[in-house]
This record gives structure tokens, sequence and C-alpha cells, in this order.
């Protein structure tokens, strides 16, 4: 079936036809690597993660690159204040983006460049945009001149002078215009920088980008993606300086941006004390919970999160291991496991994640009902599509417990038996109450009874 996706530079909705049907091309806005991510960060890697899986099923290459942002100011800023290179702040939180993003069961991009393995790439660009008549060295910085491409402000969908004023951009005496970005920086002695023939100093944030897109994907790439924070000026000017490098060529055909996370409908931000931390949150939440909340809101709108949205996270993904673990001995079907119609449909359908968890639960339904091996495989085929159901069941359910000691519990749940087998219910009662202080919540069934933790 044929994929849809809402292209945000032409502002509707069109069929995804790719350049080059054998080798599809995306590029997701990655990290910039001074601090632990939060779980606003970890939206687009999320979202466009089940992008890639569903590309993947329709071409036979998709050449997926997230980028690693190395040097910024930030970072160094972080390693100043603890005295260390750039390089011990940005291999720590790299890594710790890493294992955040395996964490929430993202698999890793086939390309990750790094801004600073492309110093070479990003002063080639430059020269092409000197050469072009499209940049302008001034005081030991290059800076692109906005004035020279008539068609900025085109995904952003307004004009210069409103784009200035939003961006409340650095007018600094060497700009010949306030909205002209910069390319190359100067380096001072204790900042790190590299030589090139505008002096020593380090790229502009924007330039990285487009510099490492080119290297890997080629000068025209089919899906560009990011979080709508991004749009402008980040995405606006990558547009600008890529297509004036490469002689007018498109520099990405689709553009697909996800909404922002809101905390309690308020913008998640440092400064009213509500960011929440991905490595934070995986300590105290099931992982697959905080994937299946991500995926709960289409990718286009706001997302609020809040600990009552994870906890019906949490109840959804029960009653579905819960099916599967009352199939467990019913062996699936030879073959890789068969992708639900109405699942991929939802997908198609400019990744409408609802709509496919929401058919997700109908299977779940069948399931139960069916008991079958087909049924049952169903249900595994379209969890996998959305990187969700991909534990052994009793895994789920005994999730955190590694801090449990199984054996004192079942020696509980003998007890208990043994008590309702003598009909003393006072006595049952009372153990069921003390596993619920130790954090285990135990169900009787047809197959007897089983516990898991809360």
């Amino acid at each position: 079936m044929p994929i849809s996706l809402y292209n945000g530079l032409t502002r509707r909705l069109e069929p995804f036809v790719p350049l080059d049907p054998k080798r599809v091309t995306m590029y997701v806005c990655g990290p910039t690597v001074y601090n632990f991510v939060h779980i606003g960060n970890a939206r687009p890697p999320v979202v466009f993660d089940v992008l890639a899986r569903l590309l993947r099923r329709h071409y036979p290459q998709v050449v997926y690159a997230r980028n690693i942002t190395d040097v910024d100011d930030k970072i160094n800023a972080a390693a100043q204040q603890q005295g260390v290179p750039i390089t011990t702040i940005t291999d720590r939180f790299a890594q710790a983006f890493r294992d955040d993003m395996a964490g929430l069961g993202v698999a890793p991009p086939d390309i990750e460049p790094h801004a600073t393995a492309h110093i070479g790439e990003i002063v080639a660009m430059i020269g092409q945009l000197l050469a072009g008549g499209h940049a302008y060295a001034a005081e030991g910085h290059v800076l692109f001149d906005v004035g020279s491409y008539p068609a900025y402000g085109e995904l952003s969908g307004r004009d210069t002078e409103e784009l200035i004023a939003g961006a409340r951009v650095d007018v600094a005496p060497y700009k010949k215009s306030p909205g002209d970005f910069v390319l190359w920086k100067p380096s001072t002695p204790e900042l790190p920088g590299w030589d090139s023939p505008w002096g020593r100093g380090r790229p502009g944030w924007h330039i990285e980008c487009s510099a490492m897109s080119a290297a890997h994907l080629g000068e025209t790439i089919d899906i560009h993606a990011g979080g709508i924070d991004l749009q402008f000026p980040h995405h606006e000017n990558e547009i600008a300086q890529s297509t004036c490098a490469h002689g007018g060529k498109t520099f990405a055909r689709y553009w697909l941006h996800n909404g922002m996370l809101t905390f309690g409908g308020r913008k998640m931000s440092k400064s009213l004390g509500n960011v929440l931390l991905v490595h934070e949150l995986l300590q105290q939440h099931p992982a697959e919970a905080l994937r299946l909340m991500l995926l709960r809101g289409h990718y286009r709108q706001p997302l609020d999160w809040s600990d009552d949205a994870i906890q019906q996270a949490v109840n959804t993904l029960d009653g579905w291991y819960r099916v599967l673990r009352d199939l467990a001995d019913i062996e699936l079907p030879p073959g890789a496991l068969p992708v639900p119609p109405a699942v991929e449909a939802a997908l198609c359908d400019d990744l409408n994640t609802p709509q496919a968890l929401a058919e997700l639960s109908q299977l779940a339904d069948a399931a139960r009902q069916a008991g079958t091996a087909a049924a049952k495989a169903e249900l595994l085929g379209g969890g996998a599509l959305l990187g969700l159901l991909q534990q052994v069941p009793e895994a789920w359910f005994q999730r955190g417990g590694e801090a449990i000691d199984a054996a004192h519990v079942e020696d509980l749940l003998q007890q208990r038996r043994d008590a309702r087998a003598a009909r003393d219910f006072a006595r049952a009662d009372a153990i069921r109450d003390e596993l619920d202080g130790l954090g285990i919540v135990i169900e009787d069934s047809a197959q007897g009874t089983r516990w898991s933790v809360k």
C-alpha cells in the first residue's frame, strides 16, 4: 500500500515517491551532546524510528542518518566549567544518548555522522557559497547572505522580516543584514578550533547538518525530519545554504516535523523546572511504556506528558502482554511475522500511530478470543512494526524483578494456596497484602496464580 506523508514545505499530504526507489534517504537532526537529553528530545528518534521501519518494508534500501553535534558553544561552556577537553563532554553524553535511545527501543541509524569529523566538508561547502556570491567574510567570520536567496522563508511560511523579528537574531556590526547567519566563526586560543582559509575557527550550527547530509546521503535527499522547534531558523537555513551550494538543486524533498511535548499543558523548559530526563525516566518507569507514550499522539501534534498517562500506557501493555502470556504455549507458524494490513495502513497514512495502536488493541482482543497461532502472530507482527511487544511476557510482568526475591514470592504464593485450600481466607488475604507491600501484583486465573511487579 502507498505511503502518504505531510510535507511541511508544501503544507499538504503527499504520496511518498522517493527520488530513487532503490535507495531511500532520510536525515534526522540529532542531539547536541553537552548533557543528558530530556524526553522531548526523544520524540523525534522514536517517531522516525517507526517511519524507518515502515520504509524498510516498502523499499530494498533505506539509508537513515542521524547526526551528533559535537562542537557547540554549550559544549564549550560545559568543558570550560569542568576544565576538560570537549571530547570528554561529547563522548560521555553521545554514549548516554545512544543508551537512552536503545532503552526506548530505537534502532541505531545506519549512519551517525559527527560534526567534528566533517570539518573538511564544512569548509568546502562554505567555499562553494563564497564562490557563488551567497556568503561573505567579515572580521574572521563567514556569513550566509540571506538576501542572495529569494526563497528564504518558504519552509516556515513567513517573510524574512517577520522571521528575523521572531528569531531575536544577534545583530552584529559585521553583518550586512540582521538575518545573515554564521557559517564560520573565529576561535580564541582557549576554544576548540580548526584551520581554515578564514583563520582558526569553528563552524556554525546550521552548516554542519548540510555538509553531513550531503557527504553521506547526496546533494538531494528524500526526507529531512526533526522537531518543529527546528523549522526556523535551523531547517530554513539548511535549505538556503544547501540549495545555493549545490547550484539550485532541491535539498530535501519531504520535510517532516514532530510537535513538542508539554507537561500539564505547559511547554517543557528548564526555567519552569519541568524538564524530564530520559535516563531518569528509564529508572522510574518501564521503557516500553515510555515508548508507547511517545507514540500515542499523532507526531505532528503536541503531546502532553503526565504520570497518569504513563500509568495508562503500563496498563495497556499489561493487557497486551497478558494475552501473549496466555498464548505462550502456542507455537508461531513458520516464517516471518505477518504485518496486519490495518496497522500498516494506519502508518502509511502520515504515520498515524494513534490509529495503529487502536488496531493493535483490536488484534489483542481478537487473539484473546481466538487463541490461535495466527492471531498471536498478527499481534506480535503489528507490535514489531511499532517497536512494541518485543519482550517475553514474563520479563514484562517481572520488570524490575532483579530487586525482588522470586523464591520468597513463590513461597508466599504457596502459603496463600495452602491457606485458601484450608479455607483460611483471612490468612490468604493477609498474604496478598504482604505481597502488595512488596510491590507484587497477583492474578488468579484458570491457569493458576501469576505474579508481576507493579
